[in-house]
């Protein structure tokens, strides 16, 4: 999800945007997603998702409402709909990404994720996602209550800031480190909150939130082996992966 300060004036918070709204150059690019669409159904879906959203997938029950925050592309969106039948739709700050999604005809709305959650109503989601974007919203911990008051369960994943590769680099250089999933200079990244595995382990704990499942996992998908040592997770995982609910 493209970090940005607030909603386009052009569109109202939670508005999805239609070609009425597009310029002539957006509405070329949407023919174009058209023809593709109609050319590959499935797109790009099954062999480009990314390894996060389809460990997340698996978290969540077919049939179910979701809202996936900082959709992107859509990938979740319509992988859910295409394989589990779930009432999936998106909200996204980049309205490139808003743009193309509802050219592909998926339900993704305009909006950020620290302001325009509190517009939903109390349960209206089974689950609400929020996959690789915790770090970079201003406010965590008031994301995660809105996510749990508009949804009965919560999926959450973020890059591990714990992991070795990072602990090495900053012990050794002695600077901000540098990795595929940490790959901006300090002082041009979105992640403006870092967080590891332990860190949100203890987040949940202060905010009573439920583990369901939980996992750590490399950037290509291999789950760590340790299922029950959190310590030992945040040290060699790249990535957790959460689903959470309320007590």
């Amino acid at each position: 999800m493209s970090r940005g300060r607030g909603v386009s004036p052009s569109v109202s918070p939670g508005v999805s945007i239609g070609n009425e709204h597009m310029s002539t150059g957006a509405r070329a690019r949407a023919q174009e997603h058209g023809r593709m669409n109609a050319q590959d159904p499935v797109r790009f879906v099954a062999k480009n998702m990314r390894v996060d959203l389809r460990l997340i997938a698996e978290m969540i029950a077919p049939g179910t409402r979701v809202l996936d925050i900082g959709s992107g592309d859509g990938s979740l969106i319509e992988h859910l709909f295409r394989t589990k039948g779930c009432d999936a739709r998106g909200i996204e700050i980049d309205m490139a990404e808003v743009i193309g999604s509802v050219a592909y005809g998926l339900p993704v709305m305009h909006g950020d994720a620290d302001t325009d959650l509190a517009h939903y109503p109390d349960g209206a989601f089974d689950y609400v996602v929020l996959s690789r974007t915790l770090q970079a919203v201003e406010q965590p911990r008031a994301v995660l209550r809105q996510m749990l008051r508009i949804g009965a369960r919560a999926v959450v994943s973020f890059p591990n800031f714990g992991h070795w590769k990072l602990r090495l680099q900053l012990l050794t250089r002695g600077r901000m480190p540098m990795t595929p999933a940490w790959d901006r200079m300090w002082y041009e990244t979105p992640n403006i909150h870092p967080c590891t595995i332990r860190d949100f382990f203890d987040l949940c704990s202060n905010e009573g939130y439920v583990v369901e499942r939980w996992l750590a996992a490399d950037d290509t998908g291999r789950r760590a082996p340790w299922r029950r040592f959190p310590r030992l997770a945040n040290l060699f995982g790249e990535q957790g992966l959460f689903l959470l609910r309320r007590k």
